[in-house]
């Protein structure tokens, strides 16, 4: 029987993927695997690509960008894997970091869904494991309450800022770009909502997990190098809005239609801070990345009625 199923969406990615299949191969010896990867209509060479030094991977190609969900949706139904492995193209495991995952797994048969230690491509810690999102965090987050006091388990709860992300822990969220997933679980529990094209599909789905009894965890011993955005650095203005949309919508499938105008509320909040008080330094500056970031909270504030 297969061990793992690795299911990689990609979209316009094709030197990261290039390089995050090479990590795979290179890095996983012992496990009976099949690499799925599901392609949204990439106009890179993407397809091409693994065709040609891939020839062993599954690829299933669509016509157009399906969303993430949707993406992974297709290739979590072909997969035959004990375990199914969501990667993201832009994610590059280390030295035998899915093997061990996979162990964890065997280990603990109550988890259902576990992730490793996500690095940045300098080295750096990443913070890849988060509370459920609920609107105390979000106001902590619109006064920047989780900036002033990250220390403390009350208002820095939703990135888990108080925590070193040095032991195993039962967690509430993994991020999807490394999460391993049971297979018989999942088909308990469901594919990702595909009402999610992009954000917040992990979220809905650890939330699902735990409300059938799995557990989520985050082992600390491994880990992969994530450079965050792969896909998606050409449009961060429309990034910030496409996030918000995915979380407004999981507030509203997972507490309420009142629990979701309450969060835009707090959002709304939280663009007049940075948008008003800030203008001086977002207009004044050179940088392009600051001037993006005042017009990406300007375009969430004008977008929130129709969130």
């Amino acid at each position: 029987m297969t061990d793992l199923s690795v299911v990689i969406a990609n979209w316009n990615t094709c030197d990261l993927l290039a390089r995050c299949l090479r990590a795979v191969y290179d890095t996983t010896s012992h496990l009976d695997l099949e690499v799925i990867v599901v392609d949204n209509a990439s106009t890179d060479g993407s397809q091409e690509m693994v065709r040609q030094e891939f020839p062993g991977v599954s690829l299933i190609a669509n016509t157009e960008n399906l969303g993430f969900a949707k993406a992974n949706n297709q290739a979590i139904r072909r997969s035959q894997g004990r375990y199914v492995l969501l990667l993201n193209s832009d994610t590059f495991v280390g030295e035998h970091t899915i093997e061990q995952m996979v162990a964890f797994m065997d280990s603990h048969p109550e988890a259902g869904i576990a992730g490793c230690k996500l690095l940045y491509g300098d080295g750096r810690l990443q913070r890849s494991c988060t509370s459920f999102p609920t609107l105390f965090t979000e106001l902590c987050i619109a006064t920047h309450l989780d900036k002033l006091f990250p220390t403390s388990s009350l208002f820095g709860r939703y990135l888990m800022t108080y925590w070193d992300f040095d032991d195993v822990r039962e967690v509430d969220v993994i991020l999807g770009a490394f999460m391993l997933a049971r297979a018989p679980a999942v088909g308990e529990v469901g594919l990702l909502d595909e009402r999610y094209f992009m954000y917040s599909e992990e979220v809905d789905w650890c939330y699902r997990f735990k409300q059938k009894g799995w557990k989520v965890y985050f082992y600390p011993f491994v880990s992969a190098v994530h450079l965050w955005g792969g896909s998606i650095k050409r449009i961060r203005v429309e990034m910030l809005v496409q996030m918000y949309r995915s979380r407004t919508d999981f507030f509203r499938q997972c507490y309420g239609r009142s629990s979701a105008i309450l969060l835009k509320l707090l959002v709304g909040l939280g663009c007049l801070f940075r948008i008003g008080p800030g203008a001086w330094h977002y207009l004044r500056t050179d940088d392009p990345q600051t001037r993006q970031k005042w017009q990406a909270y300007w375009r969430l504030l004008r977008a929130l009625p129709t969130l």
